[in-house]
């Protein structure tokens, strides 16, 4: 059965890869709302541009006359939230856009949702969904073992994980208190095509290429759980079409690395691909850790596992594998999407 779809933040690095795997695996219609900032770019979105069934606007989702517009004018059935500023680092700089955004930009969307749904009928509201695509950094930081799972206590510690928590808790808040029909999911770092490169491994990529140094913060001892888009993607459609209203489900890639790990794997890739002379690892630099940075994430996903039989399918060396090559074959997209203020500095300095 096909829906019309709502996706915000539809032209970002999550958003462009979930409008490609609806377009794959299902007969929705899209439409791909997004502020259209830094990150959200058009060229991500590339071919799905073309095909009927995908609609762009360029708007805020704090706009709450254009998002009730586009809600009534299309008899949207169900809206993915990927709207968000998310990099740690600009949230150090200035988390005052983080607020805007991922706080009351999350707040009006659910606002304006809520109106919408109530004039629904009851059998068009029993069919509505809302997605919220949240982050495993809401939960704070983990010792050497354990993981989070959907009943970990919240303890962001940067400015962008506050900024998530407090959007979380704004739709669980709607939930409950006016029966708005919502999921949240938590996932750990994506990694794969089309991720603006101010994030770790499109970042490490670029500069191995072009012989740069390699900038790891502290000893690169912190550790990750890595997810590849597509199956992140994979998870929220699943989720919608089966997941239970109300509830948090916990996403994660099974593929725990250091940073230091996910360098080293980046650097033997370009050397192989591009036949470099001399290791990139020798590039490698150890610079003074991020503010606050969290020491590892894990992520128990049994829940989703379990209740809906979601499995990824990319495991870490394949996934690297791939995206590295995807990298190295786009080099146009990714000049495309740095000819603006982003020259791959550090962000996130203490002032």
């Amino acid at each position: 059965m096909s829906s019309t779809v709502l996706v915000t933040g539809g032209a970002g690095f999550i958003g462009s890869s979930l409008v490609r795997n609806l377009l794959d695996t299902t007969q929705d219609t899209m439409i791909v709302l997004d502020k259209l900032t830094y990150a959200g770019n058009l060229d991500s979105l590339g071919r799905s541009l073309d095909d009927p069934r995908v609609s762009f606007v360029e708007g805020d989702i704090g706009d709450q006359a254009l998002v009730s517009d586009l809600l009534q004018s299309n008899q949207v059935k169900q809206i993915y939230n990927l709207a968000a500023e998310s990099h740690v680092d600009r949230s150090i700089d200035g988390p005052a856009a983080f607020i805007d955004t991922n706080v009351v930009g999350t707040f009006r969307l659910i606002e304006t949702t809520l109106q919408y749904w109530r004039n629904l009928s009851a059998t068009q509201q029993q069919l509505f969904r809302f997605l919220h695509i949240s982050t495993d950094e809401v939960y704070g930081s983990l010792g050497a073992k354990g993981a989070f799972t959907e009943e970990s206590q919240y303890q962001p510690n940067s400015p962008y994980a506050a900024s998530k928590a407090a959007s979380d808790h704004f739709v669980r808040a709607f939930h409950h208190t006016y029966g708005l029909p919502v999921l949240t999911t938590n996932c750990s770092n994506n990694y794969g095509p089309y991720q603006f490169p101010e994030k770790l491994i499109p970042l490490m990529i670029m500069k191995a290429v072009n012989h740069l140094p390699l900038p790891v913060y502290g000893d690169g001892s912190n550790v990750r759980d890595w997810l590849h888009v597509d199956d992140h993607c994979s998870a929220l459609i699943t989720i919608m079409q089966s997941g239970q209203i109300g509830e948090v489900y916990n996403i994660g890639g099974q593929s725990e690395r250091t940073n230091l790990e996910v360098v080293h794997a980046i650097c033997d890739l370009v050397d192989q691909r591009l036949q470099h002379h001399s290791s990139s690892r020798e590039s490698i630099t150890y610079v003074t850790d991020r503010p606050g940075h969290d020491q590892r994430y894990a992520i128990d996903c049994s829940k989703l596992t379990n209740t809906l039989n979601w499995h990824p399918k990319h495991d870490f060396e394949s996934g690297m594998s791939a995206t590295v090559d995807w990298y190295l074959n786009n080099q146009v997209w990714l000049e495309r999407v740095t000819n603006g203020s982003y020259r791959g500095q550090r962000l996130g300095e203490e002032k």
